[in-house]
């Protein structure tokens, strides 16, 4: 058994050494015969006679470069534009062409850079490095660019417009170096556009995608409501942001940008009239617009009267004038957060030092920590510098900062650099404006949920605010009181402003109807509780014959045959032919009408509605999904829902939503003309939509 093992080791490593031998026999036949015959793709040009095939150099990169024999075993080549020398063969060894092709795909030749930026080069694929473009090389060209994939400027230039668009870079980006250094490492062909092509991209996308946006509205079914979203620049010129909310053919919520304004006067009656005349006009929405919501900006009254004017709506006792709604939800409750911070200005100044002290350095980070575990503190809230400019980062700051309370107070015994004056009594204060801000912060947050909440949604957050401050201001103590007092007088203004446009769209939610509305009333209004349900009572009816009237009218106009099909339905002897009268064009709807205001035998779509069982409630509840199911059996409230839970609240964007000041355009956007400037900003909306 042994002398067979010793066998068979002795015939394996006697295989190994022979392996050995016949591969050094190999590599050297290879370099005798890579020193005499080049590789086919790069051997040196022949002088004299004419070189065959296998003589013809492939390689894309002789080009741009000259081989010259300096000596025996030295041949090197010579870029024909820079005149630099790189090595090609040294003795027997080929160097190859890898990095001489990098000294023209990268830019690294000075003297082609300048060529390049000079040139520009027709949109076809090719080498946008090509001194000489009719010597490109298609099947070399596509080494270049990758695995064979075709190179396509068109699409790098819209693809750079989009990336201006959707990060708000400035223009002239595709000028700056360190740009034009990063794109042509990643694609050496691409020569980015100038400052005027990327400008004309830009609005090229903007009108494109305007124009599919056009093709949605004017197709939907129901109307439209509008916003005024009032900007400032340094320059004291005023942007006047035009936003939709509407519901589509398919039941979804819509709310983009629809055109950006620049009004040199913002507080001038024409000037804000002239910005809504242009959306309605650009947008075809004569005759289509819903509800109108602003700020407190657009403060003065024959603005507003002018704005009432244009809503479809004439009547202005509709909903109690509702249907304009001069309060911006999140600016009301951002003015109240401010103002409960500006009571407290100074004691919120101690919290913010003391958190500034925490974190202005890692030894004093590191004692805080150590005093938390000795005090054995279980919060695990991170402490963080609030930002002036957004009330929820101060009331978040107080949040953690009253969680660790006790470790600010003792600090000073393991940290003498810690001097602050903090007392309890400060920290209570803090906690119990915390308590009241709370309330606003969750009111304010539905605002920026995604997708955007419908308007049903609002009743039960704005009247649990109003409940709180209610209830706040009748406690005793001194503090609260002068603390929310002021509050509370200002919110209760909105509420009663805003209540009814808010009911009626809660009513239209299927697990509340009325009922929410009427046990919220009673705990508001008390007393008078049910004079404000039937206002919101009337206004469903009212919002219910007129739905009902402009049906009707465009059905009657669409359809020649209602004539006919009435006589046949009088001579049948059916109905009292006398409500048909001569020369009146209502006579016909008031027959219509008639059925559900003067007959008790016959429910409306709105009676049947609100006599049926409440929906049961469940967690995830799609009620614009519900309302498309349901459009059948309700078809006239159907129209009514979608207009009516797409109407807007807020003025604001949900990144504005906790801002104290009013958004301001910088100097840079300010400067470019109105039409770039909205492209800008209405594409990036539109993208972010998708």
């Amino acid at each position: 058994m042994g002398g067979i093992v010793h066998f068979k080791f002795y015939l394996t490593w006697h295989e190994l050494l022979l392996l050995s031998l016949f591969s050094r026999v190999t590599f050297a036949i290879m370099e005798l015969v890579a020193h005499v015959t080049p590789d086919s793709n790069d051997v040196i040009p022949y002088s004299g006679t004419q070189p065959n095939k296998r003589m013809r150099k492939k390689s894309m990169v002789w080009d741009y470069f000259t081989v010259e024999a300096l000596g025996a075993g030295c041949t090197r080549a010579y870029c024909n534009q820079c005149k630099k020398s790189f090595s090609y063969i040294t003795d027997s060894k080929l160097a190859g062409t890898s990095h001489l092709k990098r000294h023209i795909s990268l830019g690294i030749c000075q003297v082609l850079r300048e060529k390049n930026q000079q040139n520009t080069y027709p949109k076809t694929g090719g080498n946008q490095y090509t001194a000489n473009p009719s010597k490109k090389r298609p099947r070399e060209n596509s080494r270049f660019t990758g695995n064979g994939i075709s190179f396509d400027e068109e699409r790098c230039n819209h693809d750079v417009a989009k990336m201006v668009i959707l990060h708000d870079y400035p223009l002239h980006i595709v000028k700056q170096q360190g740009f034009i250094d990063f794109v042509r490492i990643l694609q050496p062909q691409f020569n980015p556009s100038c400052l005027n092509s990327v400008e004309r991209d830009c609005i090229a996308i903007y009108l494109r995608k305007k124009q599919n946006l056009l093709n949605v509205i004017n197709v939907i079914p129901g109307q439209v409501n509008l916003t005024l979203e009032l900007c400032t620049s340094n320059q004291a010129m005023g942007y006047v942001f035009v936003r939709g909310h509407f519901v589509d053919n398919d039941w979804n919520l819509h709310r983009p940008i629809l055109n950006v304004v620049t009004v040199p006067f913002p507080g001038s009656e024409d000037s804000l009239n002239q910005t809504l005349v242009t959306c309605l006009s650009d947008w075809h929405l004569e005759g289509r617009l819903f509800t109108l919501t602003l700020d407190k900006s657009f403060s003065s009254e024959n603005v507003i009267e002018n704005l009432r004017d244009l809503l479809s709506v004439k009547n202005p006792a509709i909903l109690n004038g509702q249907l304009l709604n001069r309060n911006c939800y999140a600016r009301v409750l951002s003015r109240l957060a401010a103002d409960a911070l500006w009571a407290m200005r100074e004691t919120i100044s101690k919290v913010r030092d003391s958190v500034k002290h925490v974190k202005s350095s890692e030894p004093h980070k590191e004692k805080f920590i150590d005093l938390k575990q000795q005090l054995q503190v279980p919060s695990v809230v991170n402490l963080s510098i609030d930002d002036p400019c957004k009330w929820d980062t101060t009331y978040l700051m107080l949040v953690a900062a009253c969680e660790l309370k006790e470790i600010f107070i003792c600090l000073d015994t393991t940290d003498p650099d810690y001097r602050m004056t903090l007392t309890m009594d400060d920290w209570k204060k803090v906690e119990t404006l915390c308590t009241y801000l709370k309330y606003l912060y969750d009111a304010a947050k539905i605002l920026t949920q995604q997708p955007y909440p419908t308007s049903n949604l609002f009743f039960a957050e704005v009247s649990k605010v109003q409940v709180e401050l209610t209830q706040a201001a009748l406690i005793q103590d001194p503090f609260i009181r002068s603390l929310i007092f002021p509050l509370h007088e200002n919110f209760d203004q909105y509420w009663r402003e805003s209540c009814i446009i808010l009911a009626i769209a809660v009513a239209m939610d299927p697990r509340h109807k009325m009922k929410l509305v009427e046990f919220t009333f009673a705990k508001t209004f008390g007393e008078n509780a049910a004079a404000w349900i039937k206002i919101v009572e009337d206004g469903l009816r009212d919002l219910f014959i007129e739905y009902s009237t402009q049906m009707f009218l465009t059905a009657t106009n669409n359809d020649d045959g209602d004539d006919i099909m009435i006589k046949e339905t009088c001579q049948e002897g059916s109905i009292d032919c006398s409500l048909f009268v001569d020369g009146n064009e209502l006579s016909d709807y008031e027959f219509y009408i008639s059925d559900f205001t003067g007959n008790p035998q016959f429910k409306s779509e709105l009676e049947e509605y609100l006599e049926e069982p409440l929906l049961t409630r469940a967690e995830e509840f799609d009620i614009l999904n519900w309302w498309r199911v349901n459009g059948l059996k309700y078809p006239t409230l159907s129209r009514i829902a979608s207009d009516i839970l797409s109407l807007p609240v807020s003025t604001l964007s949900a990144g504005s939503v906790f801002d104290t000041q009013i958004r301001t355009i910088d100097s840079y956007r300010s400067s470019l003309s109105s039409l770039t400037l909205e492209a800008l900003i209405c594409a990036k909306d539109w993208f972010q939509s998708e």
